[in-house]
């Protein structure tokens, strides 16, 4: 097992800063459009790209020698070196203001929230919360708080990860996919993603210890998001707030749901089996 984190040490990372930028061009519309189940169409200048564009720009680009055992960027630098081997995508909140369009120069500005230890019934919890602006020269398009964990592999034996909790409700509205490594590749692709465990079966199951591939997290929101604008006539959320529940592996079929609310929309992905995987609340 790994050593239980220094939170004192990784707290001094709260503060550090981060800018980035990026053009949103008519090649990665396309490509986002067709992982996302859109229609592709052909798109042109001014555009209005996917709602979750962003998470495909200016993403960190490091030489081989420096990437890490889990194929991510080798730990330090922007986020703090958290030393617990699994990373996973845990949620956040996300407020629309102004639509990506392709041809947009967009830039992403970005802060280490907080930094906070907890225990879970795997062990240790390293949770790092990072704030992002998105402008582009219309001004302000996005706020967002994107939440990462990090814990310890799973120790020899463990069955926990096969208890799963009950099925969703019936879902009133409800799509699906089929989760498989093409999907998996070209999310990874879009979003020069090198985490092993979205494409090395190997590292997933015998390292990290999964049972399968793990579908993105941040792909699951964008098929949640993209739903909840359907079912509004195309208009996104001013407010997005996700959060996952447990992996969703690749192998089978999985849906996205719907169920409107009071606050406007109940949206979750659901494995093959109806069990929840990321839920989120949209309202406008």
């Amino acid at each position: 097992m790994t050593a239980t984190p220094d939170i004192d040490h990784l707290r001094q990372w709260i503060g550090r800063t981060q800018e980035a930028s990026d053009i949103i061009t008519a090649q990665l519309v396309k490509g986002l459009r067709a992982t996302l189940f859109l229609d592709v169409g052909t798109p042109v200048e001014s555009d209005i790209a996917p709602f979750t564009t962003h998470w495909c720009l200016a993403q960190p680009v490091v030489a081989m020698s420096e990437i890490g055992s889990d194929g991510h960027p080798a730990r330090g630098g922007f986020l703090p070196p958290v030393p617990l081997p699994r990373r996973m995508w845990a949620g956040g909140q996300i407020e629309f203001i102004d639509p990506l369009r392709v041809g947009d120069m967009v830039t992403r500005s970005s802060r280490i929230f907080d930094v906070t230890m907890k225990t879970g019934s795997t062990g240790a919890l390293c949770f790092v919360s990072v704030d992002h602006t998105i402008t582009t020269p219309r001004g302000v398009a996005i706020k967002e708080r994107h939440d990462i964990v990090y814990r310890d592999l799973a120790p020899p034996g463990d069955t926990k990860a096969a208890l799963a909790p009950a099925p969703a409700p019936a879902a009133k509205h409800r799509e699906s996919h089929m989760a498989d490594p093409v999907l998996l590749f070209r999310y990874s692709a879009l979003t020069f993603n090198g985490h092993r465990i979205h494409y090395d079966r190997d590292y997933v199951t015998k390292v990290e210890g999964y049972p399968g591939l793990i579908v993105h997290g941040p792909l699951q929101a964008s098929l949640l998001i993209e739903f909840a604008a359907k079912l509004r006539g195309g208009k996104p959320p001013a407010k997005f707030v996700y959060r996952g529940v447990q992996p969703l592996f690749d192998g089978a079929e999985f849906s996205v749901n719907g169920n409107e609310v009071a606050a406007g929309l109940e949206v979750w992905t659901a494995n093959a089996a109806g069990v929840p995987t990321m839920k989120g609340t949209a309202s406008w």
